[in-house]
């Protein structure tokens, strides 16, 4: 057991869109990432997505719903087969909690990140 500096985790890597492990919890690894731009629409046929903005400001595009707006200190979760598209005008710092596994692009056809432990 320790605590986990999440600023810290953050200043080992500048890359976005490429999930970083920092922890296990039960059957779930926690993660940091910093986004930039627009991830494709994809989905998660079993399992939830979890999204903690630390720092900036996440637009999350709902297939046929209007996009919603993240901010710091706001969680937001995805259910389970919603197809949706995170995205940012602005480098934003985001928690995330994912089965151990379970590829970050869902359904999309692009490659999943490899989610290098740090």
């Amino acid at each position: 057991m320790k605590s986990i500096n999440l600023a810290e985790k953050l200043a080992q890597f500048s890359s976005h869109w490429d999930p970083h492990v920092i922890g296990d919890y039960n059957e779930n690894e926690v993660m940091v990432v910093k986004l930039l731009g627009e991830y494709d629409f994809h989905k998660h046929d079993t399992t939830d997505d979890f999204f903690y903005v630390l720092e900036g400001e996440l637009q999350m595009d709902i297939e046929g719903a209007a996009s919603h707006t993240i901010r710091a200190g706001e969680l937001f979760i995805v259910p389970r087969g919603v197809v949706h598209r995170p995205r940012a005008e602005s480098e934003v710092k985001v928690l995330l909690i994912e089965p151990k596994g379970e590829p970050n692009s869902g359904d999309a056809d692009r490659e999943a990140a490899p989610k290098t432990r740090i």
